[in-house]
């Protein structure tokens, strides 16, 4: 399968893939394997944990480990 991609698109993913150090293709690989691809399923052990992931989003952002410590909670 080839994909035609736009001036914008191509240049904005050589840029990523420069500045993560890899092939654009590879990126692009990455990006449509994330996107299309679901992961496995949790399963959820009991009722407290099948409410928590009933209530959950996911929303495609990690936190960064400064983030979950207490003092990066005040910041």
């Amino acid at each position: 399968m080839m994909v035609k991609l736009g001036h914008d698109l191509e240049t904005a993913l050589k840029e990523q893939a420069s500045r993560r150090g890899i092939h654009p293709e590879d990126l692009a690989l990455k990006v449509l394997r994330d996107g299309l691809l679901p992961d496995a399923p949790l399963e959820p052990r009991d009722e407290w944990e099948r409410g928590l992931l009933g209530a959950a989003r996911d929303w495609k952002v990690s936190l960064p480990d400064s983030a979950l410590s207490s003092e990066g909670l005040y910041e």
